[in-house]
């Protein structure tokens, strides 16, 4: 007993305890994960846009993007974003009397839009899916009384795009919340991945601190999905169940 107090004790907010440390590592990662979810439903919907547009060159592009994100380890794409594109446009903006010499993008920032990158690529296809099956039925029954292609997208065929993009967007938003502690390696942040780290180097409890970030992550998780459940309950009201 004395011995889980004294680890107990370490999660304490005062002198000698990691919890401030572990809730400012908790809200940057969940902060991370939010913002590069957020940009991806954003590039997501364009990318579905553009996989759905009569226009060649907008569809091969829309392709390329998922097919190359795909194709590469994310933890990659994060790096090449980082110390590769980032400085690039920097140099750039620099060169051309953009910004002030010395000028660097934030590096939440960087990191929020090199996840959500990676993130919109999977959205993309899960949005083409909703929209494409969106029952014809309600879209001739839209153009029957009237409604112009705006408004028969924007509501009739959006709200039932979403509907049946939630799920998979709810495993979008799971995966991102892993896909944060990527973070970790670039040095640049106190993650939970690397608070933990840091807490169990300094004081050789490995496994505690481990299984306190795993249990953080496990709480964040079971949040999420109850919170997508709950929503996928709200927009289903009224609608009728496929029967075998």
């Amino acid at each position: 007993m004395a011995a889980d107090d004294s680890l107990l004790a370490l999660l304490v907010f005062g002198d000698g305890g990691y919890g401030r440390v572990f809730a400012g590592a908790f809200a940057l990662t969940f902060g991370v994960a939010a913002a590069s979810f957020g940009a991806g439903v954003l590039l997501g919907i364009a990318g579905a846009l553009g996989k759905l547009s009569r226009h060649a060159p907008l569809a091969w592009l829309a392709r390329l993007y998922t097919t190359l994100v795909r194709a590469l380890p994310e933890l990659l794409c994060l790096l090449l974003a980082f110390y590769a594109l980032a400085p690039a446009v920097e140099a750039a903006l620099q060169r051309g009397g953009l910004v002030p010499d010395g000028f660097a993008f934030p590096p939440f920032l960087v990191a929020a839009l090199s996840l959500g990158f990676i993130q919109g690529a999977y959205l993309t296809d899960i949005f083409r899916a909703a929209l494409v099956n969106v029952p014809t039925g309600q879209i001739e029954a839209a153009h029957a009384f009237g409604m112009t292609p705006w408004q028969t997208f924007m509501r009739i065929r959006l709200p039932a795009a979403a509907r049946l993009a939630l799920p998979g967007t709810g495993n979008v938003w799971l995966n991102a919340t892993k896909d944060a502690s990527f973070i970790s390696v670039l040095g640049s942040f106190t993650d939970l991945l690397k608070a933990s780290q840091l807490a169990a180097g300094a004081t050789r409890h490995y496994v505690f601190f481990y299984l306190v970030t795993a249990a953080l992550f496990l709480l964040l998780s079971i949040a999420s999905t109850g919170l997508f459940a709950a929503l996928e309950r709200h927009v289903n009201r009224g609608t009728r169940r496929a029967t075998a």
